[in-house]
């Protein structure tokens, strides 16, 4: 085992210091400049928890791209500049990706790993280079599965695109890891591996998950084949436990959302496996959560309600009110499928209130996609389990309206929704057009769960081909490929 006083294969790195945003703040203390950002926020009727300590991050550079809800605020306040001119990096080259450590400690057997899950915003550092060739514990000729794994994942361009890019990129990095022998993983291992991550998640907010599934297996595969090499550093063996649980995570999600549920089912308890041997609370309500989405889809409502339940009692050490919240949507979706209306009202009571406290530096990184949006969206669906389509109807339109432009994928989810409540509301013509809209969204997002519930739409909206509009949806879609 390397001793500790073995210089790690990559050096410390200093956060850039953020100068653009500093000349921002000018002659206003960081207190004050921090009020004004709250100001503003409100303005827009958004939510900050902004305050000294943040503007301090900002300028370090420890916060290289702020969360959706920041970002809308400096833009209003700042019109005309983008996030680059604010002296951030592309979202693309941050999104979901983990706060790092600069220093490895060795590895030891009886140390749990922390359980430090992070905000999207918080402590993203520069893209991983590959480990110094010259550092004798990671021979140079060893990095090429984590440039492949890395590569995996890289590609832009549309849904088809994006899925075709996985397949032999997959494949080969089986093939290489079945011809090398057995070596413990390194930094730049855990670096790909967040990548990998990462941009899966992009890949999925822009497309949907249809396409992309089967080729993510290999990756998947090579992350816990990574595991099993063991490393030498016990930070880089918690980044890998991590990655490889948030992967697993990922990959379940979108064998959830392509309607492949006893995959996404095995994903969601390896995850869950994976976090109770490291002992990460983070990572463990993370499995939960998707459990009980998964669970509530599945048409058991009960597991539903146990599997939240659970994820809030291993939650509460994280630290986060948007954790919390999400976690009693899961509840209040489960309640509704029992048909307990007032179980899901209380719950849905909490998850606002929780929403309300804001976001915070505690807030995982994958809850990017958790804003207002996703809150009405998810509010929608439960009255629309219940029944109550006007009010579903609602929700689910403000959650289209609210929707960033960079979640493609949601705003399909919600206008479909819409679309449905509408049906069977009895306001067919509205129907039609919200979706007309979807049917649009489709030509970029490849998921079996929108399709299948504008399917449900169009049998709905079939006695009414006389109503305005709804014979031409019903045509168009009829005409519509499904995606396979």
């Amino acid at each position: 085992m390397a001793s500790s006083s073995v210089t790690s294969s990559r050096p410390d790195r200093p956060p850039r210091p953020n100068l653009a945003f500093r000349h921002l703040r000018g002659q206003r203390s960081p207190a004050e400049f921090a009020a004004a950002i709250r100001r503003a926020a409100l303005e827009i009727g958004e939510q900050v928890s902004c305050d000294a300590r943040y503007i301090g991050r900002v300028e370090a550079g420890e916060i290289r791209c702020p969360n959706y809800a920041y970002e809308r605020v400096f833009l209003h306040m700042f019109p005309g500049r983008t996030l680059t001119d604010l002296g951030f990096a592309p979202r693309s080259s941050v999104r979901g990706r983990r706060a790092r450590d600069t220093e490895d400690a060795p590895l030891t057997r009886t140390t749990n790993p922390p359980a430090n899950a992070t905000s999207e915003t918080s402590g993203a550092c520069e893209p991983y280079e590959t480990q110094n060739p010259y550092d004798p514990y990671h021979p140079h000729d060893i990095h090429e599965e984590s440039d492949v794994l890395r590569r995996a994942f890289m590609t832009g361009g549309g849904a088809t695109v994006a899925a075709a890019s996985l397949g032999p990129v997959g494949l080969a990095l089986d093939a290489a890891a079945a011809q090398r022998p057995a070596r413990r993983a390194g930094a730049s291992d855990a670096g790909a591996l967040e990548d990998a991550v990462r941009h899966i998640r992009l890949l999925d907010d822009r497309h949907g998950a249809d396409g992309l599934y089967r080729r993510a297996a290999a990756p998947l595969r090579a992350a816990y084949a990574l595991l099993d090499a063991g490393t030498t550093r016990q930070t880089t063996a918690d980044r890998l436990y991590s990655g490889a649980g948030e992967l697993a995570i990922s990959v379940g999600w979108l064998a959830h959302d392509s309607g492949r549920f006893d995959d996404a089912r095995s994903h969601y308890a390896e995850a869950l496996a994976t976090a109770r041997m490291t002992g990460d609370p983070g990572l463990e309500a993370h499995a939960f959560c998707n459990t009980a989405f998964l669970a509530r889809d599945a048409g058991r409502p009960r597991e539903a309600v146990r599997a939240a339940q659970a994820a809030q009692r291993v939650a509460r050490p994280v630290g986060s009110a948007r954790l919390m919240s999400l976690l009693a949507l899961r509840e209040a979706g489960g309640w509704a499928g029992l048909a307990d209306r007032a179980g899901c009202e209380q719950a849905l009571a909490r998850a606002q209130a929780l929403f309300e406290r804001g976001p915070s530096d505690d807030d995982p990184e994958w809850m990017s996609f958790y804003g207002e949006a996703e809150l009405e969206g998810l509010e929608a669906q439960c009255w629309s389990t219940l029944g109550d389509w006007p009010r579903a109807a609602r929700h689910a339109r403000r959650a289209a309206e609210l929707q960033d432009p960079h979640f493609t994928r949601n705003i399909a989810l919600y206008t479909a929704e819409l679309a449905d409540d509408l049906a069977r509301g009895g306001r067919p013509d509205e129907a039609a057009v919200a979706g007309m809209r979807v049917l649009d969204l489709l030509a970029e997002v490849q998921s079996s769960r929108i399709q299948t519930m504008l399917a449900a739409t169009a049998r709905v909206l079939s006695p009414h081909r006389r109503a305005s509009g709804v014979s031409a949806f019903l045509e168009r879609h009829a005409s519509t490929p499904r995606a396979v």
